[in-house]
């Protein structure tokens, strides 16, 4: 219980020592390829995550598909659309260590070892049974042209019972 406390409680100063991190990553990295080409890099990283994530993207939604089309779970295809978004966004953050972490997150081993360790604390909803999707027909209601008609609403005027109007002038 105290190894959770601890990690909680370094969360806020890791956020507030990154950008401090992030600069002197910037210092280091101009002094030694000069200040246009650290900009550049900046620059180059920020595109390759846009274009990263539309690829990537793209792959893990046709995944996704897939693995529902079969009528299994695709909750893991799912957080690895979540990671390769986070890793894209790392990406664009201007910054050499984010664009590390983001680039091992575009990884799909990376990945998997993130899922595996984050599947136990993370609950997924879903209506996947073994037999393919469950269909809840009990909850549509069909209605034919005679059942409503905003016509009829009109001549027989507001119901004032209704649970539905809340107008306070009828």
């Amino acid at each position: 219980m105290i190894g959770k406390d601890l990690r909680i409680s370094l969360l806020p100063l890791f956020l507030l020592a990154l950008p401090l991190l992030e600069i002197a990553g910037f210092v280091v990295v101009g002094r030694e390829v000069g200040a246009l080409a650290t900009v550049g890099l900046v620059l180059a990283s920020s595109f390759g995550g846009v274009l990263l994530l539309r690829h990537q993207g793209f792959g893990v939604m046709t995944r996704i598909r897939t693995e529902m089309a079969a009528g299994r779970d695709p909750s893991g295809q799912l957080a690895h659309g979540a990671m390769i978004v986070v890793a894209a966004i790392l990406l664009i953050i201007p910054g050499f260590i984010t664009d590390i972490v983001g680039l091992l997150l575009f990884l799909p081993p990376v990945r998997d070892l993130a899922w595996s360790k984050l599947k136990g604390r993370i609950v997924v909803a879903s209506n996947f049974s073994t037999g393919g999707f469950r269909r809840h027909r009990d909850k549509v209601i069909d209605l034919d042209d005679g059942d409503y008609s905003r016509e009829d609403d009109l001549k027989r005027g507001p119901d004032h019972n209704s649970p539905w109007r809340r107008l306070k002038d009828d």
